[in-house]
């Protein structure tokens, strides 16, 4: 019985991982085999190489068309997709004036120096070399 006992608890120790593993990657490709088949025109995704688009045409079996800039539309692998991801919320806010009024405000009145001459270089430019004269 001795002798029987640690080749079984060495299986044991080698099974175990390896079966949670196996468990682990068909889970994964499950997950990965839904999110292709989910793919519906609008939805924002994210390439494996890191491309993010909006998914414009998913009528072919293998391939599915992104359009990665407006009017600019690129055919990829359904392999290729890596993920959803969140559209893109776009504010009306007009923050540029707001923001830089105040920055510069707070410049002046902390009594820095602001410079508005342009700096001066001290580098010479040689004239150009004559082909034939020495």
């Amino acid at each position: 019985m001795q002798q029987l006992l640690l080749p079984l608890l060495l299986v044991l120790v080698l099974a175990v991982p390896l079966v949670m593993s196996t468990r682990k990657q068909k889970k994964q490709q499950a997950a990965q085999q839904d999110l292709q088949n989910s793919l519906a025109p609008g939805d924002r995704v994210m390439t494996t190489s890191g491309l993010y688009g909006t998914v414009a045409d998913t009528s072919g079996d293998t391939t599915i068309d992104i359009e990665i800039a407006p009017g600019v539309v690129t055919t990829w692998l359904r392999l290729a997709v890596r993920e959803k991801v969140e559209p893109v919320v776009e504010t009306d806010e007009d923050t540029t004036d707001e923001a830089s009024a105040p920055a510069e405000e707070s410049i002046i009145e902390s009594g820095a120096d602001v410079k508005t001459e342009e700096p001066q270089t001290t580098a010479q430019v040689a004239p150009p070399l004559e082909h034939g004269k020495k």
